[in-house]
């Protein structure tokens, strides 16, 4: 029984509760911003192929849409909030709007010069924008 309740102390730990561990929160992130990346794919999709929008448009919003899901999620499983949230969202959008011209320069290089399909240059740009955006987030918002 004992063993049991230790077991369910370090699952709770690890999955429920706040922790300052960055192992936890970089396991957390990739959670985060695996749904970040859902919403933003599919958007980009949906804004491109169905709606018809010119695909680096497309791109903006979609990594907006993923940056509002990843800063929501991100507070409420990740990250401790620091108590300013005027700064913290301020600090957020930068480091959002910083990714966001990493992620438009990427699609434009894949797509454009190198005439990579624009849903496996989004892939790409997600892989690099996200290490950038969990390192930047960790050591100047939360």
């Amino acid at each position: 029984m004992l063993a049991m309740e230790k077991n369910r102390d370090i699952v709770g730990t690890f999955l429920l509760q706040k922790s300052d561990n960055v192992y936890i929160q970089f396991f957390r992130y990739l959670f985060v911003g695996g749904t970040a990346a859902v919403v933003d794919v599919g958007s980009l999709y949906f804004l491109t192929s169905r709606a018809g929008l010119y695909y680096l448009v497309s791109a903006a919003i979609a990594f907006l849409l993923g940056i509002a899901t990843n800063y929501l999620l991100s507070i409420l499983w990740v990250f401790r909030t620091t108590g300013q949230l005027k700064k913290e969202i301020l600090l957020f959008l930068l480091i959002g709007f910083s990714a966001l011209l990493l992620n438009e320069a990427i699609m434009y290089s894949l797509v454009s010069i190198m005439s990579i399909f624009y849903l496996l240059a989004k892939l790409i740009s997600i892989a690099i924008t996200m290490m950038w955006n969990f390192g930047l987030r960790k050591k100047f918002v939360f």
